[in-house]
């Protein structure tokens, strides 16, 4: 039997993001054939490096989540079979300073992909969500079937592009499925306004890390190569196991507070430095964490790496990187 992406025509957005890259190595493995949407010019970024390597292998369009022309025309001149939006504005904080901006980013990008994918035989659609769909709740873990109820500006977005969604599969039965993480963490994630980078590259600078709130804040964390993995089995699944238009929850099910995460961090790479707690962070609710049941029992996904694990390959990475700043091929 043929393997499921050899040859298959496959359309990415956000390629030049985290989880994009990740995405487009391990497509890439399989033998895809990849189209990226890239905003600006690669060779603009940090990551050139790393970059201009990946991205040789790729057929490269030019422009923004707004150019809905731009879109429409990469479906149709690559005849792309399955399309993966995972592009977004992700930081709540700049969500909170630039409400428009992430509006226009989360919400009309993701019609955007949708209404091109609408108008051309595309096969499978995978948007990339957060838990932040959902809100806040009293009750814990976060399943499929809760309200998505966000308030804030990056939350809101969340759940507008969740409900754009499920509007064009119930509307014009667009095939479609929603991949909802927590935190996604891992080697090549150069944001450092992340606690997990943030971390690690203060350790190895000899600075005390910062935690902005007051390190209470319990989260799910998922290692990058587990949330690649489960939106390619999202994808291979949807026709033959009947989950078009639903949403699946993808957690390690090992929530824990901030300053776990932190200590974690500095415990492993053996510092004796102590993290400075601004507790200034706002808009952020308390405690909020999936539940991966559905997508364990439907799909017969599961993590392959713990958060030790990941914790490990990620502080290596980093490692390697500010020794030698700029190679990022590995």
């Amino acid at each position: 039997m043929k393997p499921f992406w050899k040859d298959r025509n496959v359309f990415i957005t956000g390629c030049t993001g985290f989880l994009g890259r990740h995405l487009i190595k391990e497509l890439i493995k399989s033998g895809a054939h990849i189209t990226g949407l890239v905003r600006g010019n690669v060779q603009d970024s940090v990551t050139s490096t790393f970059q201009e390597e990946l991205f040789s292998k790729i057929n490269l369009v030019h422009g923004s989540l707004k150019d809905l022309s731009i879109i429409q025309e990469a479906l149709e001149n690559n005849r792309i079979d399955t399309v993966f939006h995972v592009a977004a504005q992700s930081i709540a904080g700049t969500a909170n300073r630039n409400p428009i901006q992430t509006f226009e980013t989360n919400i009309q990008g993701t019609w955007n992909v949708l209404e091109s994918c609408r108008q051309h035989p595309v096969k499978r659609i995978i948007i990339a969500s957060s838990e932040k769909s959902y809100g806040e709740h009293a009750s814990l873990p976060l399943d499929e079937s809760f309200p998505l109820q966000g308030r804030h500006p990056y939350d809101v977005s969340k759940s507008c592009g969740d409900l754009i969604t499920q509007a064009y599969f119930y509307t014009y039965q667009l095939p479609v499925c929603i991949a909802r993480f927590g935190n996604v963490f891992g080697g090549g994630d150069l944001n450092f306004n992340r606690i997990i980078p943030h971390t690690i590259s203060s350790v190895i600078h000899h600075v005390s890390p910062v935690i902005r709130s007051d390190g209470t804040l319990v989260r799910d964390y998922l290692y990058v190569e587990d949330a690649v993995h489960a939106m390619m089995r999202l994808a291979e699944k949807m026709e033959e196991s009947g989950i078009t238009g639903e949403a699946f929850n993808f957690s390690n099910e090992n929530p824990f507070s901030v300053s776990h995460v932190v200590t974690s961090i500095l415990n492993g790479m053996d510092s004796d430095l102590q993290p400075i707690v601004l507790n200034v962070a706002s808009n952020e609710t308390q405690r909020q964490y999936l539940s991966a049941q559905k997508a364990r029992e439907l799909l017969g996904w599961q993590p392959i790496f713990d958060w030790d694990t990941g914790l490990v390959r990620t502080i290596d990475w980093y490692k390697k990187y500010f020794t030698n700043l700029g190679d990022l091929s590995e």
